[in-house]
C-alpha cells in the first residue's frame, strides 16, 4: 500500500495511491486522521484501509493525483535518526575511514519538507549538497530487538533527500547544524508498506541534478543493512511508531568531487531522487532567504 498526505483547507489529509487515482481516507471518527496515528494503528488499521480502498475504487471515488499538493509522507516523526558513511564508496570519496559501528546523527522536525516543495537556502549556507537516502519507518515500539526480528518492527519505507550544508556541517565536529536547517529533509512522496517492498537491501537508488545523473547505486552496497541498523539503534534507545531512520547515501555527492570541480546547489536547481518500488521525490532550490 502506498500512503500519502495532501493539502486541503483544513490541513493535511490522508490518502492511498492506487493505479486509478488517490483514495481519500474519511475524516470521521474511527479513522486515523494523521499518518502517525495510522502507523500506530498497525494491522487492524491497514485491514480497514484495504477494505475502504477496494470499495472506493469500485465506486470510482478517486482523486486525480496530479490535482493534489502532496505533503510529507510522515509529517511529524518523533525521531529523525540519520546514518552517516553507510556506503563504502561514499566514505572513500569523503576521505573518511570505514566505520566500525554505525555513525549516527539527527535532524529535527523543522527540516521536514514535501515532494514538489521549493527549498529556499538560508543566507548563511554557501555549500548546499544533495543525498538520496532510503528511509526506514518504524511501526511499533522497539527496544533491544534482535537483527533477525528487526524488520518485523518496520511499518514501511520512503525516500529522503538528506540536504546538507557542508560549510555548517564541518564547522565543528558535530554535524547537526548543517543537517537540520529548515526544509532540509524532503521525504516522500509515498510511504510504502513493508509488504510491498520486500527486502529493503535489494533496491536501486539514484539522484539527478538538473537531469544529470549524479548518484547511482544499490542498497545492497550498504555497510550496515537495514536490519542491523534497527537492531543496533534499538539497543540504545527505544524506537516508537512513526520514528524514521535515514540509512545513508551512496557516492556521487558534490562534496565528493575535487574542490575545484564542486558547484554547490543554487537557486533554480532541481534535484530528483529515486528508489525502486518507492517512486521519485523532486524538489527545486529556491531564492535564498533574505538576511
Amino acid at each position: 500500500m502506498k500512503l500519502l498526505t495532501f493539502a486541503t483547507e483544513e490541513g493535511l489529509r490522508l490518502g492511498v495511491k492506487t493505479e486509478s487515482g488517490v483514495v481519500k481516507i474519511p475524516a470521521a471518527d474511527g479513522w486515523p486522521q494523521t499518518m502517525e496515528a495510522l502507523i500506530a494503528g498497525g494491522d487492524p488499521v491497514i485491514k480497514q484501509l484495504k477494505e475502504h480502498v477496494r470499495s472506493a475504487v469500485e465506486a470510482g471515488n478517486l482523486l486525480p493525483e496530479e490535482d493534489l499538493t502532496l505533503g510529507p509522507c510522515v509529517p511529524s516523526p518523533g525521531k529523525i535518526i540519520c546514518v552517516g558513511l553507510n556506503y563504502r564508496e561514499h566514505a572513500a570519496e569523503s576521505n573518511m575511514s570505514i566505520p566500525e559501528f554505525p555513525v549516527l546523527f539527527n535532524k529535527f522536525n523543522n527540516s521536514i519538507a514535501a515532494h514538489g516543495q521549493t527549498i529556499p537556502l538560508p543566507p548563511s549556507v554557501k555549500e548546499a549538497d544533495y543525498e538520496v537516502e532510503l528511509v526506514i519507518v518504524i511501526g511499533q515500539t522497539t527496544s533491544r530487538v534482535s537483527k533477525d526480528e528487526a524488520l518485523e518492527h518496520v511499518f514501511g519505507y520512503c525516500i529522503a533527500n538528506d540536504l546538507s550544508s557542508r560549510d555548517l556541517q564541518f564547522r565543528t565536529n558535530q554535524w547537526m547544524l548543517g543537517k537540520s536547517l529548515d526544509h532540509f529533509c524532503p521525504i516522500g512522496p509515498y510511504l510504502v508498506t513493508a509488504d510491498e517492498v520486500g527486502d529493503p537491501n535489494r533496491l536501486e537508488l539514484g539522484c539527478r541534478l538538473n537531469g544529470e545523473v549524479r548518484q547511482q547505486s544499490h542498497t545492497s552496497d550498504m555497510i550496515f543493512y537495514c536490519d542491523e541498523l534497527v537492531s543496533y539503534i534499538s539497543e540504545y534507545m527505544t524506537l516508537s511508531p512513526g520514528d524514521i531512520i535515514l540509512t545513508g547515501t551512496p557516492q556521487g555527492v558534490i562534496f565528493g568531487y575535487p574542490p575545484e570541480k564542486r558547484v554547490w546547489l543554487k537557486d533554480g536547481d532541481e534535484i530528483v531522487v529515486e528508489i525502486s518500488k518507492l517512486g521519485r521525490l523532486a524538489n527545486r532550490i529556491g531564492t535564498p532567504i533574505s538576511a
